[in-house]
């Protein structure tokens, strides 16, 4: 069955191309990163190959197969890295808005960079284990951890820096650069740790998340935008809707296990009204609450 365009991963980095001969730099990456895996493929051949009895070759042809893809992986991403390093050396990458023409030698050189890393990101993205994607990324520079889960989103490849325990939704999208009209822009974008990123999110660059904060899904951040810490940021653009608490004091351990959404949330309106309200009257808990509902109704027709 086909999946629909909205709901398609991949791959990380831009498709911006200046001009078709850089694409000179793509073909030579997968050639190179295809001859060692076909050396291995001979070797394989030669050790277990035999006319009369051939079941141990393919007895073990999987195990080979899965050797190959990691072979591919890793040496398209050496060889992309040597690449990048003289490409590097002839111009540095630096942040900054830049005029979207062959003349500036920013944009022409961001385009060359990103050429550069498409295929080994690309081939990472399409192992069935996650953990390829952080090892590419690290290897051309993004900071992140090897545990965070950016497996389902579009994630740049420089300028970008991911806290611990960080998780993106599916389809969301992590930029450091962008391009708007005739310019392009690039700015660091820094995530914190216990960040949770909703599907279908976009960070523009320059987009600076505090710590245990989230963005939920569908919403978008401006270029240069700061989250601040331990808040839920809904929208377009995005704005603080309400304080974070599920990260403070273990709170997710207290919830534990809840059958279905509308029992999480009145377990969870439980304990959070009894922790934020446990020293106020009785009269101050019910004029809380009603303030509560009346901020959700409020939320509601806004549109949130």
């Amino acid at each position: 069955m086909s999946v629909p365009n909205t709901m398609r991963v991949g791959p990380f980095v831009p498709t911006i191309l200046l001009r078709k001969r850089y694409l000179i730099f793509y073909f030579v990456l997968i050639w190179l990163s295809l001859i060692p895996v076909l050396l291995e493929f001979w070797w394989y051949w030669r050790l277990l190959w035999d006319w009369e009895r051939p079941i141990h070759f393919f007895i073990y042809l999987a195990f080979i197969i899965f050797a190959m893809y990691l072979t591919v992986v890793f040496t398209s991403v050496i060889f992309a890295k040597l690449l990048l390093s003289l490409v590097k050396w002839r111009h540095k990458p630096r942040e900054g808005t830049f005029l979207r023409d062959i003349s500036d030698k920013d944009y022409r050189f961001w385009c060359i960079r990103n050429v550069i890393k498409r295929w080994p990101v690309w081939i990472a993205h399409k192992f069935p284990f996650p953990f390829l994607d952080n090892i590419a990324l690290k290897a051309f520079g993004v900071k992140t951890s090897i545990h965070n889960s950016l497996f389902e989103g579009w994630v740049d490849t420089e300028f970008i820096e991911f806290g611990d325990n960080v998780v993106i939704g599916q389809g969301s999208i992590v930029q450091s650069a962008v391009i708007v009209g005739n310019l392009l822009i690039i700015r660091k974008t820094v995530v914190g740790n216990n960040v949770r990123i909703g599907s279908h999110a976009f960070i523009m660059p320059g987009t600076k998340i505090g710590d245990n904060s989230v963005l939920a899904t569908n919403s978008v951040t401006t270029v240069g935008q700061k989250l601040e810490e331990g808040w839920i940021y809904v929208g377009v653009p995005a704005k603080k809707f309400k304080k974070n608490v599920f990260f403070q004091d273990g709170l997710e351990e207290v919830l534990g296990h809840v059958d279905n959404v509308e029992k999480l949330r009145e377990k969870y309106e439980k304990i959070y009204l009894k922790r934020s309200d446990e020293k106020l009257t009785r009269k101050e808990k019910k004029r809380s609450m009603e303030e509560r509902k009346e901020l959700e109704k409020k939320r509601l027709e806004e549109g949130f």
